[in-house]
């Protein structure tokens, strides 16, 4: 294992490699009419460039809410969030969406592909969003490489829940981010058509470089990552 993929100390001085995720300290309180309720405590790892990693956990473990600080979605009570040389507690929330644009994506377990628009609009979406200037043709590129060359004016209603992660997935790559976050990818699929979308993202994945944090209650998804961190009532307990 080189320096570069070795895990350091999040409190570490060398700086993060561009792509690493780093989580220092990590802390997410909500305070409640009588008492204050610690989701997360003093969390902290690194994720170093082209990994990937699963984030496991018990129902309540605070999975959810560590995505939602590792991708800018929401602010620790304490500590702070670095995607490569960025630290996200130095932007606002305008920067924080305009970071996301340019270097993440997202495949999330209900799809959130929007209905009025077709397939192929969907995957369209986050590049015309940034302003490139052809949008259609690496969108339909993409549908194609996932196998849905066929199904490019269909629309979410149209498409089975395997078809729809596959829009999803295409819709994730396309704007070829350097972190993906997959949040219960399967949830809402069978055994079967959840096996099958899992090997195309690993399949994108290794090809893209991407690194990958996926969130999941399946611990044989979780073994195909290289690393898996646990969390335990809101504290890390390995990885």
């Amino acid at each position: 294992m080189t320096d570069a993929m070795a895990a350091t100390s999040p409190n570490s001085s060398r700086a993060a490699p561009s792509g690493a995720l780093v989580a220092e300290d990590l802390g997410k309180r909500v305070r409640l009419p009588d008492h204050e309720l610690t989701i997360l405590d003093s969390v902290g790892f690194h994720i170093a460039a082209g990994e990937a990693v699963a984030i496991v956990g018990a129902s309540g473990s605070g999975k959810s809410t560590l995505l939602s600080l590792l991708a800018g979605l929401d602010t620790p009570s304490v500590g702070r969030v670095r995607l490569g040389d960025v630290d996200l507690s130095a932007l606002d929330e305008d920067g924080r969406a305009k970071l996301r644009g340019e270097r993440v994506g997202f495949v999330f377990q209900s799809f959130q592909l929007l209905p009025a628009l077709t397939a192929l609009e969907n995957v369209m979406l986050p590049l015309e969003l940034r302003g490139d200037r052809d949008a259609a043709g690496p969108a339909r590129r993409i549908l194609e490489r996932v196998g849905l060359g066929e199904r490019l004016e269909h629309y979410p209603r149209q498409l089975s829940g395997g078809e729809q992660q596959r829009v999803a997935l295409a819709r994730a790559f396309v704007t070829g981010p350097s972190l993906l976050f997959a949040d219960e990818p399967t949830g809402n699929l069978d055994t079967e058509t959840g096996r099958s979308v899992i090997d195309l993202l690993f399949e994108l994945n290794a090809q893209a470089g991407t690194t990958l944090v996926l969130v999941t209650h399946d611990e044989r998804l979780a073994e195909r990552c290289g690393r898996v961190l646990r969390l335990d009532r809101g504290r890390l307990v390995a990885g």
